[in-house]
């Protein structure tokens, strides 16, 4: 397993990008970065990083160029970042997989606004570092797998469907002929596809100011 440091907290240090990595743990790439001190780390190579290049974090005089990592405080209105934290010194929690980003829209007090890759626009406290730019290898989404053989690498197995169970072995199996199953739930009987599962009385609801817009409105 590579351990990666979200929290880029080796600040005023520059640090040089050795290699960009594949890592079979996430779909970003990851990029290995010797320190000036002689340490070294791996962190999330954004878009446009290249061997080489020199990336620093801090909290002030630190460009906001990409692969940089600063306070929300200090990154321009309208940069894409990622890699933000959600609590200060915590480590960078949101916007870490290929090809997503977040976008910082506006300051007031010590909340700064950013409009995440699910559409949901929410605050942050100024103090939470992000990571300048786009979290690259952008077409992992478009990669197929090409055969089942793939994914059984990737240690999973084949799946029975739930309809063609029987009732004793999941609440949407039985019934005569290709019965379609009724309303899709798990092998437990709660209801999937659509129903809301965060709780009502989350403490950090209040930070969020639109919520994402659902598959079923979009269409």
């Amino acid at each position: 397993y590579r351990e990666i440091d979200l929290k880029r907290d080796k600040f005023g240090i520059p640090a040089t990008v050795k290699t960009i990595e594949y890592d079979p743990n996430r779909t970003a790439r990851i990029a290995l970065l010797f320190y000036a001190d002689g340490e070294k780390r791996y962190m999330l190579a954004p878009n446009g990083l290249k061997v080489g290049q020199e990336v620093l974090s801090g909290k002030s005089g630190v460009a906001p160029e990409v692969g940089n990592t600063l306070p929300l405080s200090e990154i321009p209105l309208g940069t894409l970042v990622h890699n933000i934290e959600l609590m200060p010194g915590k480590g960078g929690a949101m916007a870490r997989s290929a090809g997503t980003f977040a976008q910082l829209n506006a300051r007031e007090g010590k909340y700064a606004t950013l409009k995440m890759p699910s559409g949901e626009i929410r605050m942050v406290l100024c103090a939470c570092m992000a990571t300048v730019g786009t979290v690259g290898n952008a077409e992992h989404m478009l990669q197929s797998d090409g055969k089942a053989g793939r994914t059984r690498w990737q240690g999973r197995r084949p799946r029975t469907r739930a309809v063609a169970m029987n009732p004793v072995d999941h609440p949407m199996g039985g019934g005569e002929g290709r019965a379609s199953g009724g309303h899709p739930r798990s092998r437990k009987g709660l209801l999937a596809k659509g129903k809301k599962t965060r709780h009502p009385k989350n403490t950090s609801s209040k930070f969020i100011i639109a919520r994402r817009k659902s598959k079923a409105a979009s269409i």
